[in-house]
Order: C-alpha cells, then structure tokens, then sequence
C-alpha cells in the first residue's frame, strides 16, 4: 500500500530560483537570512512583505544542510 502526503497547494512557487528557494538555498549553506532572488545576473532586494515572507519560509522549512565534512 502507498503512502500519500498531502502538500497544501497554497499557489507559492517553489520552483528552482523562486524566493522559497533561494531562501531554502541560503539555509542549506549555512548562510545568514537576506531575502533576495535573481533574474539573470541581477540581485533582486527590493521585495514586497509577501515576497519576504516566502523567501523566510523556504529558509525555516529546510531541513538538508550543507555536510562541510
């Protein structure tokens, strides 16, 4: 028997690149919170209260760290 979990389809792009995950990516590294995200080679800081709130929830919701070995 398979087992399901159930992800809430709450519209947030968690995509390669989006705000959850550039935060999510920062957590992995051992980085320091600074909500931004790309586009091409352009650092994007400037960020709406929501936009911020994705990027710290990617941050919070990871649980895969960097092994620095």
């Amino acid at each position: 028997m398979l087992d399901f979990i159930m992800i809430e389809n709450d519209g947030m792009d968690r995509g390669h690149q989006s705000l959850y995950d550039r935060g999510a990516a920062d957590s992995y590294y051992g980085r320091k919170p600074d909500p931004h995200y790309y586009i091409n080679t352009s650092r994007i800081i400037d960020l709406t209260q929501e936009q911020i709130d994705e990027y710290c929830l990617g941050y919070s919701e990871n649980s895969d760290f960097k092994d620095w070995g």
